[in-house]
């Protein structure tokens, strides 16, 4: 077998900084970009994160937008991708102009913190540690708000890929925190799949890998040792 890459996939509106550094001691090595200067087509993103990736046998993870990524990925590269796993994410598409709209509105005239509140702290669980928060919404103030528009668009934009996770013949691990809303019906969904399995992680949001970073090491450790 080639050499095995671990490719991490951030969430909007953070960026590849969020992973656990344990992350990098499963694999041959690691890539985690921030993909916003790509643009604001997911394709794109996915193909960026590939063209990094190189050569190698990949296990793919990514969380919210970052698992939309790596649908992208495995459609793109399905002879080099051994696994994924989906944080917090989903395949199907319910298309949200407006809101989408909305969003970046709020993002260009009123700021990160007037977004943050409105968009993304309520997606933490109820009892996240606050300076995991704190920090969390520092990493989205570090960012231009002209890439956190890109973000937004490529996720509301996206193409609709529950055809394709059903197709998936490689292992696909579905992890969703105990607080998370999304996806919904989670074990029933890796039930329908190829090779899937469902993992709750406790006490988490759907920040998996800032609020609960063992939780996801683990999850991660056991979606490569499948592929090894």
């Amino acid at each position: 077998m080639r050499d095995l890459k671990l490719v991490l996939l951030h969430p909007l509106p953070l960026d590849g900084s969020i992973w656990p550094r344990a992350l990098w001691g499963l694999a041959d090595d690691v890539v985690a970009p921030t993909l916003y200067s790509v643009g604001d087509s997911l394709p794109d993103w996915a193909a960026a994160a590939l063209e990094l990736a190189g050569s190698d046998d990949l296990v793919v993870v990514g969380n919210s937008v970052g698992g939309s990524c790596a649908l992208e990925v495995a459609r793109l590269a399905r002879t080099k991708v051994r696994s994924v796993v989906l944080v917090g994410a989903k395949a199907g598409v319910r298309p949200e102009p407006a809101f989408r709209d909305a969003a970046v509105r709020v993002l260009c005239e009123e700021g990160i913190d007037v977004a943050w509140d409105r968009y993304w702290a309520d997606l933490f669980a109820p009892d996240a540690a606050s300076e995991v928060v704190a920090h969390a919404r520092s990493i989205a103030h570090g960012i231009d708000i002209e890439h956190l528009v890109n973000g937004v668009r490529a996720f509301h934009n996206r193409p609709d890929r529950a055809e394709l996770l059903a197709e998936l013949e490689m292992p696909v691990t579905i992890v969703r925190g105990q607080h998370d809303r999304i996806p919904k019906n989670p074990e029933h969904l890796a039930s329908t799949l190829r090779d899937g399995r469902f993992v709750e992680v406790p006490g988490a949001g759907h920040f998996v890998s800032i609020e609960r970073p063992d939780a996801l090491v683990s999850i991660v450790r056991e979606a490569i040792l499948t592929v090894t």
